[in-house]
């Protein structure tokens, strides 16, 4: 029912299924809240935001300020101070001489995640490949926990902070797929690791080939030591031969001819692995996955991209997540989600911490600029995005050429535009040939043989990315503003070939120039919105956080980049002397 005072349109909101869910956040996250509150007559309203501990407790007051005068649209920044469930509630009042009237809006739940929900630098690779062997007859030895242990200080050195690990369960032999996508494998083929179980075990095991439980765990310890957290794979899928064919064939689609179908993905098809069924045994299969949660949390791992999520029930995962904050309220879970917005959305709201996102496929200023302001404005409540430059299913077209400025380009978007980004191993390399001109696969992809990699090699000759990356994570771990996702304001150029953008957290305030041609040297004049930035209109000193130049820039700056240079200049990334 309308109050007295109508309190109205706020905004962050998420009401899903019948209740308001929690507005996403980390500790000292900033948080704009507006609100629309109207009284009768020509009295003036006053407005503040009172945030709660859930058991009521108030934290703070915030007052808001009128928008436009007359507008009654009210505005204020909040934050809440930890991790943990909080609410907030709008209150308006009108006080004349003769009479004061309160209003007062329902509850907005909040809740603040660990800083690495929002925040992180992730590399993904497969162990099988780290550390494996070529012998003088062609055959591979995979590689191991042990072996790709040691290329953990690589990936650590390069500034990452989350390492995620396709599946490193036993991989079935039925319709197993052979390099390339073959149907028809040759002997010795590995499968693709999405493949789970065989007789050697299901979503609770360990590969053979990779070693054993505790080979694991000293895999964990390392990268700890390192500074990095493990991201496990959770693919809700199996191969003909997982244990659970036989033991709860309740759990499995079947044909009218009693035989189980295969995944399909239009216009992909998966012939070696089997969906599941969440109808005939729904809590069943639901505590089996949080069993398998509970062990992999067990060994360390409180990180989980989640495939293909969007193919199961939503309030599956509502539920399945719930149960898991309750008990362990620092694991975060990454939606693997490329498809329909609406359903990405909605696997936010029902309570996957990031998701993948169509930055991937973004490329021109008015798509970056568009898609920048909607995952850092209009979803923010309830999705973080998580910007990839590849990942072993996508090898994008504008890879295709191999041209390192692109990549350059691609990496410095990801890592300025989102405060989580991805990158899958072999990117540093500039790998980049698809398996036919039209696709966006690679050849020889990795997902269906190992790999072997010369990372020393590639280093010698200076044919890699690895130093700029380095370069690109250093820049984010000492600049908060690029550790926000909600404080992304874009700026005008004259040209198409050249995006401009900001962030500002307090008193860091970083600039962000990028070349989106990665051919040819383009110059525009950036117009820099001064009031966006918080600064005075008058000229004002930048350093270049890549190259170390120092420049006087002013509301209309004229920029320039060349990324056919020896060594390449794609993007300025530009600290403000405040």
């Amino acid at each position: 029912m309308i109050s007295r005072i109508a309190i109205s349109d706020i905004s962050p909101a998420i009401y899903f299924g019948g209740e308001f869910l929690p507005v996403k956040a980390v500790p000292n996250e900033v948080i704009t809240v507006s609100a629309t509150a109207v009284i009768e007559g020509h009295e003036k309203l006053t407005a503040e935001v009172v945030v709660h501990k859930m058991d009521g407790k108030v934290l703070s007051r915030t007052q808001m300020t009128e928008n436009w005068p007359g507008s009654n649209r009210y505005e204020a920044s909040i934050t809440v101070p930890s991790e943990g469930d909080f609410f907030f509630i709008v209150e308006a009042d009108s006080t004349s001489q003769y009479r004061t009237v309160l209003g007062s809006s329902e509850k907005y739940p909040i809740r603040a995640d660990r800083e690495r929900a929002l925040v992180g630098s992730w590399y993904e690779f497969f162990p099988r490949s780290e550390g494996a062997v070529k012998a003088a007859d062609g055959t591979i030895t995979s590689g191991t926990f042990k072996s790709a242990s040691k290329r953990i200080p690589a990936v650590a050195a390069m500034g990452f902070n989350v390492l995620y690990l396709p599946p490193i369960h036993p991989i079935g032999f039925s319709f197993r797929k052979g390099a390339n996508n073959s149907l028809t494998p040759t002997e010795g083929e590995p499968g693709v690791p999405w493949a789970i179980g065989s007789a050697q075990g299901g979503h609770d095991a360990i590969h053979p080939d990779l070693g054993t439980m505790a080979d694991f765990e000293n895999f964990v310890a390392v990268a700890t030591k390192n500074g990095i957290e493990i991201a496990l794979d959770l693919a809700l899928q199996t191969s003909p031969d997982h244990p659970w064919v036989t033991s709860n064939p309740e759990w499995f689609n079947k044909r009218a001819d009693g035989t189980i179908a295969y995944a399909e993905n239009p216009p992909k098809k998966y012939q070696d692995i089997y969906p599941l069924n969440f109808d005939d045994d729904y809590e069943g299969l639901r505590d089996e996955v949080l069993r398998i949660i509970r062990l992999w949390v067990s060994k360390g791992v409180k990180i989980f991209r989640v495939d293909n999520p969007h193919t199961k029930p939503v309030h599956f995962w509502q539920d399945l997540i719930e149960i898991i904050y309750s008990e362990a309220p620092d694991v975060i879970f990454l939606a693997e989600a490329f498809t329909a917005p609406a359903m990405m959305h909605t696997l936010g709201k029902a309570g996957f911490h990031q998701s993948y996102t169509y930055f991937t496929w973004r490329t021109s200023k008015s798509e970056l600029t568009d898609y920048g302001r909607e995952v850092s404005n209009q979803t923010s409540a309830f999705f973080r995005p998580n910007f990839w430059v590849n990942t072993p299913d996508i090898n994008p077209f504008h890879l295709h050429s191999g041209n390192p400025a692109v990549f350059a380009q691609r990496a410095v978007l990801a890592s300025t535009l989102t405060p989580s980004w991805g990158m899958y191993a072999g990117y540093e390399l500039y790998e980049h040939l698809p398996v036919k001109p039209d696709g966006e696969e690679y050849i020889h992809s990795e997902k269906y043989e190992i790999k072997i990699r010369d990372w020393d090699g590639a280093a010698k000759k200076g044919l890699t990315l690895a130093p700029f990356i380095t370069q690109l994570n250093a820049i984010r771990a000492a600049n908060p503003a690029l550790q926000r996702l909600r404080n992304l304001v874009f700026h005008t150029t004259d040209s198409e070939a050249i995006i401009a953008y900001s962030k500002r957290e307090g008193k860091n305030l970083i600039l962000i120039v990028v070349n989106l041609d990665p051919n040819y040297a383009q110059g525009t004049i950036v117009h820099w919105n001064m009031k966006a930035l918080g600064l005075d209109g008058t000229n004002f000193e930048v350093k270049d956080l890549l190259d170390g130049s120092n420049f006087n820039w002013s509301p209309d700056t004229y920029v320039s980049l060349d990324p056919t240079r020896p060594i390449g200049k794609v993007a300025h990334i530009c600290k403000v002397k405040i």
